[in-house]
């Protein structure tokens, strides 16, 4: 990602959405705030396993479609034992990383019960390319309909493929939207799928998410109140400053635009606020969660570490101190500027390339117009950030990328489908369990408490976005621990279960 970045739309997605290495650095947050991240690798002497590629059905739900498609995914051999489980690694919106085959906690599970592992990428993302291209024609056959459906195939493949026995059990696991899929898939197919464990699983869909900024405000108090003032105070300078030309100079200044500001631009503006917004969002979903980034750097840049910054006053008024974050963050993304212009980011999402879409930037953008919503809104009653960008304004951004038929009223219908196809916070799937922590703001549309006994939920205090399913570390909170000890313990209680 080596152009200039606009950290306001890289949200959701997370990506599971970490960082992307992608064609554009712009950073979408339904992507890269939603995203699985990438393990840090410790030091072994087994290879990563090459690709491989399955013939995958490109539309399920049409018989007389015999198109297909190859599809990526890795195997995993070395701690098999003959009648041991398959342990089944859910991609999701982002290109699955050959390090999840030997590093993470399910690589530990998989040890203790001698599983064959693999891998699957999410269709339309990584270099799993069911189409020539990313138009929206051909974004018809991207949704998690079709994409449990090729889990499904996949599964009695290998199984056949391997040679396995009947009896063999499967067990799934995901992160993020992966969180949601690995759910689904032990509901739709529980023939095929034994057990799931997802994490981080946001599987009630929502159009106005604002609850999400209510657990950033939740998070940054942890710290102290006086960050939260602090933060409040700032972003409430930035919009006073908006309304005079010598403001808007000192913010071009003072955040290091790359353009100059025109307040008369509303669009502008609302991808602006959401961006340094986005500063704050993206370090608390990601607070000490022991993972790297696509480009392999590790951060160490915390909740603590914002505050400490928005709390000192020796550093000037908290507006100087809001763009000292910005900074902050810029270099840690190798960023010379801050691009915020609404039309360029229109633009890019709109080119259809592969080149272009392989940051999973427009792809997942498509899910959420089409399916979930997840639309990080400022429009909480704890204000945090204003209401600087309100549901309509992300509303808008489906429209002006996709078309015009994708308007708010095919929105409220794709999440009431979504929703009453998989059941949302009401999901009825036995051998689950559902994995968050208190800090990751994707926790607010997951379930958290459960009344299905065999389907336990795990709600881990101090942790953040998909903390459980990366190596253990000597800073791990004892309840993070813990949480993996009794994942452990309910996949080995799962398999002997017919």
């Amino acid at each position: 990602m080596n152009l200039p970045s606009n950290r306001s739309t890289w949200f959701l997605l997370i990506s599971l959405f970490a960082s992307c290495n992608g064609f554009l650095k712009i950073q979408n947050r339904r992507g890269v705030y939603g995203m699985l991240g990438i393990p840090p690798l410790r030091p072994t002497n087994i290879a990563l396993p090459p690709d491989k590629w399955f013939t995958q059905i490109l539309d399920h739900f049409d018989p007389t479609n015999t198109r297909t498609w190859m599809q990526r995914y890795q195997v995993f051999e070395h701690y098999h034992v003959p009648g041991g489980p398959v342990f089944l690694m859910i991609g999701g919106e982002g290109e699955a990383s050959a390090k999840w085959m030997v590093e993470g906690a399910w690589v530990d599970y998989a040890k203790k019960y001698k599983a064959l592992m693999f891998q699957l990428e999410h269709r339309f993302y990584g270099k799993s390319h069911p189409t020539m291209d990313t138009s929206v024609k051909n974004l018809y056959y991207l949704s998690s309909e079709q994409a449990l459906a090729d889990l499904a195939y996949f599964i009695q493949a290998m199984n056949s493929q391997y040679k396995l026995p009947t009896n063999t059990k499967w067990i799934t696991f995901g992160g993020s939207y992966p969180g949601n899929l690995a759910a689904w898939v032990r509901f739709k197919y529980p023939h095929l799928v034994h057990a799931s464990m997802s994490a981080s699983g946001p599987v009630l869909a929502k159009i106005d998410f604002f609850e999400y900024m209510d657990v950033v405000k939740d998070a940054l108090e942890t710290h102290s109140h006086s960050c939260v003032e602090a933060v409040q105070v700032a972003n409430s300078h930035v919009n006073l400053l908006l309304r005079h030309p010598i403001g808007q100079k000192s913010i071009e200044k003072d955040f290091r635009l790359c353009d100059p500001i025109n307040a008369d631009n509303t669009n502008d503006v609302a991808n602006l606020l959401e961006s340094l917004a986005g500063n704050f969002a993206g370090v608390v979903q990601y607070n000490k969660d022991n993972r790297v980034s696509r480009a392999g750097l590790v951060s160490n840049i915390t909740i603590d570490t914002l505050c400490d910054i928005m709390v000192n006053e020796t550093i000037g008024t908290p507006h100087i101190r809001y763009a000292a974050v910005n900074s902050l963050l810029m270099a840690h993304n190798n960023e010379t500027c801050l691009d915020y212009k609404y039309d360029k980011m229109i633009k890019q999402l709109q080119n259809t390339t592969w080149e272009a879409a392989k940051d999973g930037a427009r792809t997942w953008t498509y899910q959420t117009c089409t399916e979930f919503g997840y639309f990080q809104t400022a429009e909480s009653n704890q204000s945090l950030f204003g209401q600087d960008f309100p549901v309509d304004f992300f509303i808008k951004q489906c429209a002006d990328i996709f078309g015009k038929q994708f308007t708010k009223e095919l929105l409220v219908k794709a999440v009431q489908r979504s929703n009453t196809f998989y059941g949302g916070l009401d999901l009825q799937a036995t051998r689950v369990v559902y994995v968050h922590g208190s800090i990751d703001p994707w926790h607010a549309l997951g379930i958290t408490k459960t009344k299905i006994p065999k389907s336990p939920a795990i709600f881990i205090n101090g942790t953040a976005h998909c903390a459980n399913m990366y190596p253990p570390a000597d800073t791990d909170l004892p309840a993070l621990t813990a949480a993996r000890e009794e994942i452990s313990a309910l996949i080995g209680q799962w398999l002997q279960e017919l």
